[in-house]
């Protein structure tokens, strides 16, 4: 429930839950039962791939036998090479004309079934064919889409989905957005009349400590050729799997049409789904027409309060709460847009344990498994339709924010499809609990970019002319998204990050949103909280500095800071040979960079210090906590030289101890940060963090040899070493060059070749290196830092993976890793 302005009441949280028990299969938001009438399986395996345009690949007798075999998610541009002939807006990558096809078995038992495919993101401008019957297009490669197969099944018999992607022109988005197929697909088979595709919605109108009211919509459609008397019923399931309640009401549809039943619900005691306590609940629907149960669809869903307070910030169950966000672009690495689902759930659980408790999705509707993960996790979520509407941003072609830029992009489609697409996204996620608000769009107003302001106005951008585009148009187009989503979620508040908040003042799209979003606007915030009251205001694109935390930290009214951004990502990249952003809490690798230790300090409940060899300070020279990724991770210096370090904590006192003595020396401490130094001696210099004078924390920097051998760990945090067998899954494993006593030597540069064996394959090696233009998918890579991820894939069959890693001059490793039944 989304209360506007008003607080809502206290709840003492009762327990958790481990992840196990919450899902039934990953990323699933509507779950199934084994005898459910209903099928729901993914339709990933099995498909064959061809990269460029080819005539006849979409009628059912081509012979694709000649193409390759692929599973789905498939990102065809992360397998070719970098080029500086592609646009470095999208990381220097290719697009390209890609055609999928499947063949399958429609088996005799669908007669007189429904079935659909569900796409959850082709990238872009897709057309899929069903044996040689063209279901239709889809030009924006974020929103999910469904067809239905129904009529042009041959059921017995061999049946063919073709599907084409079209991206001829590479320059088309502000960052890598990915080629292919690149997230999963799922076919549905249900009777004839059943609920809707995304069409049960749970809303809690009421909670308090005491009880819950709770209201399970269901659109029922009934494609049979004449009218059908049901019985639709909803049980509620508490999280430990306990029914609750169950209410039915009878309905008789006609033929051809659907219609819309809703039963109240009231749970006493609620356990409330927090960031703490992230507690699920099942609504369960079922749809009898006599005694037979002819649909089931099961649906989570959370009890939980929200609202933004416009001058008390923002209140999660009652309690006040500051959010602490990162924003996430949707790539991850050397796998770009198809990310494994583990690898998913491996970046949720890094933000969560650095302290964050939400996610921003930028600037595009993410993976369907996203949300159900930040549903079990525990991550607030702001979901986001668009980075331009009817007008092309500036996509640079040579380098960034420079040189020569193209405009072409989802503009071309906005007018026809801006409001189906974001309607996909508010019905897919309207359900999940984490979801708390709705932004209709990303910079639209940005100065000059394209829209102009005389009064707010970019000064490297080409003059205004008659012809420039006015932001007036804004207000004229944001009322239809508006609308849009309130048509079918009115629960959430609906925003916008807005990056020209003066210009977006004077012509009122700021106050045409519910709250309102500002990038990079913190020097607004005082003066539009006096001349706007009543309006919400939050940080929804911020620096990393500290200065953006403490413009939060020392202002009520704003509730909310979204790190710009959470992990390093492919494209937005500078001069050739950089093909990426650099501008992440953690790298592609997702291991938090030493100038972002400052966030767990500030951010995390859990007691840390970290210590660093740092560069001494000097006058005038601005602080350096941005960059201490220049200096190694070790203690390694020349005899009795001076060493400075900066050590970050949140710990009320740190105690230095060098080879086991402890060491008193002059400490400057400013806010999560202390400098010192600290005379050489080789062996091992511990820090350690004390609250109450009890040692809560510690880190230590050891001397460190040459190099020697590799090392290969899956236990390190959130990695995953386990592979579960029947069904797609992956294993991270870290690799590390070390010395003869097993330390990290973090300045080595060894090229690493991994290889695997046995039922699985290499999905790619990462170095977390933005600027080498090694092929992403080389199985050989130069470490950074004396640290490698390997991510691997499990194929078919129970037969253990054997992970092998070899350098020139190093000891080989090998590691086994079991398969699971």
């Amino acid at each position: 429930m989304y209360c506007a302005g008003r607080r809502a009441s206290l709840f003492r949280a009762t327990r958790f839950l481990p992840l196990a028990l919450l899902i039934s299969f990953a990323g699933a938001a509507t779950l199934l039962a084994e005898d459910s009438p209903r099928t729901h399986q993914k339709f990933d395996n099995d498909w064959r791939f061809h990269l460029g345009d080819i005539d006849g690949a979409s009628q059912l007798e081509f012979d694709d036998s000649p193409w390759r075999t692929i599973r789905l998610p498939h990102d065809w541009s992360v397998e070719q090479p970098f080029s500086q002939d592609h646009a470095s807006g999208t990381g220097y990558l290719p697009g390209g004309v890609g055609w999928y096809r499947k063949t399958f078995n429609a088996p005799s038992e669908w007669q007189d079934r429904e079935v659909a495919i569900h796409f959850d993101g082709v990238y872009r401008d897709s057309e899929v064919w069903i044996n040689g019957q063209s279901l239709g297009t889809r030009p924006y490669g974020y929103a999910p889409f469904s067809y239905r197969l129904t009529p042009h099944l041959k059921l017995g018999e061999e049946n063919v989905i073709a599907v084409k992607v079209t991206r001829n022109e590479v320059a088309d988005s502000r960052w890598y957005p990915g080629s292919g197929i690149y997230r999963h697909v799922s076919i549905t088979v249900t009777d004839p009349t059943h609920v809707d595709h995304w069409g049960t919605f749970v809303t809690t109108p009421r909670v308090t400590q005491n009880r819950a009211d709770v209201l399970v919509s269901n659109e029922v459609t009934n494609r049979r050729g004449k009218d059908v008397e049901l019985r639709v019923s909803t049980t509620l399931v508490d999280p430990s799997g306990e029914p609750l309640s169950e209410q039915s009401s009878t309905t008789t549809i006609a033929g051809k049409s659907n219609e819309t039943l809703a039963h109240w619900h009231r749970v006493d005691q609620p356990q409330r789904w927090s960031v703490d306590t992230p507690q699920l609940y099942t609504a369960i629907t079922r749809i009898y027409a006599g005694e037979e149960l002819i649909d089931e669809v099961r649906t989570r869903f959370g009890i939980r309060t929200f609202n933004f307070h416009p001058e008390q910030g923002f209140y999660l169950n009652g309690e006040p709460m500051l959010i602490k966000g990162l924003c996430m672009h949707h790539d991850a690495g050397v796998v770009g847009a198809a990310v494994p689902d583990k690898v998913l759930e491996y970046r949720l659980q890094l933000a969560k344990s650095l302290g964050a408790n939400a996610i921003r999705c930028s600037h595009n509707p993410m993976a369907d498994e996203l949300y159900s993960l930040c549903d079990e996790i525990g991550l607030l979520v702001m979901d986001e339709a668009f980075d331009e509407w009817e007008l092309g941003k500036r996509k640079w072609v040579k380098g960034r924010n420079v040189g020569q830029a193209k405009r072409f992009g989802y503009n071309k489609d906005f007018e026809e499809w801006a409001e189906r697409d974001i309607e996909a996204m508010v019905r897919r996620g309207r359900n999940h609990p984490s979801i708390i608000l709705w932004s209709i769009g990303n910079e639209i107003d940005y100065p000059g970019d394209p829209y102009v302001h005389p009064e707010f106005f970019d000064p490297g951008a080409p003059p205004i002319d008659e012809g420039s585009p006015r932001t007036t148009r804004l207000a004229i187009v944001a009322p239809r998204l508006i609308a849009a989503v309130k048509r079918h979620d009115a629960t959430r508040p609906v925003t916008m990050a807005l990056s020209n908040v003066p210009a977006s003042n004077d012509i009122g799209l700021a106050n045409m949103l519910d709250v309102a979003g500002y990038n990079y606007q913190e020097q607004y915030y005082q003066q539009d909280h006096v001349d706007f009251p009543g309006r919400v205001i939050y940080g929804s694109e911020n620096g990393r500095s500290p200065r953006s935390w403490q413009a939060v930290v020392e202002n009520d009214f704003i509730s909310s800071i979204y790190l710009w951004v959470g992990f390093d990502f492919l494209g937005e990249a500078n001069e050739w040979p950089n093909h990426g952003s650099q501008a992440g809490v953690f790298d592609t690798r997702g291991f938090l960079k030493p100038g972002s230790y400052w966030l767990k300090a500030a951010w995390s409940e859990e007691p840390m210090v970290r210590c660093f060899v740092s560069e001494p300070p000097s006058e005038g020279r601005r602080r350096r906590w941005m960059r201490l990724s220049d200096t190694p991770r070790s203690w390694n210096a020349e005899p009795d030289a001076s060493v400075p370090l900066m050590i970050v904590t949140n710990c009320e006192e740190v105690q230095l101890k060098l080879n086991g003595e402890e060491l008193d020396p002059e400490m400057n401490r400013f806010g999560n940060f202390l400098r010192t130094t600290v005379d050489f001696a080789p062996g091992a210099l511990q820090v350690v963090g004390l609250n109450n004078d009890q040692e809560v924390a510690s880190d230590t920097l050891r001397t460190v040899g040459d190099a020697a051998r590799i090392e290969l760990h899956t236990d390190a945090e959130f990695l995953d070493g386990s592979l579960q067998g029947g069904s797609p899954d992956v294993a991270l494993v870290e690799i590390r060059v070390v010395d003869a006593d097993g330390n990290v030597v973090s300045d080595a540069d060894a090229e690493v070749r991994v290889e695997v064996h046995g039922s699985g394959r290499l999905l790619g090696v990462d170095n977390g290196d933005q600027n080498d233009t090694t092929p992403l998918k080389s199985p050989a890579k130069t470490t950074r830092d004396g640290r490698l991820l390997a991510i691997v894939e499990h194929t078919r069959g129970q037969e253990p993976v054997r992970v092998t890693a070899t350098a020139d001059g190093l000891a080989p490793v090998e590691l086994t890793l079991s398969v699971e039944q």
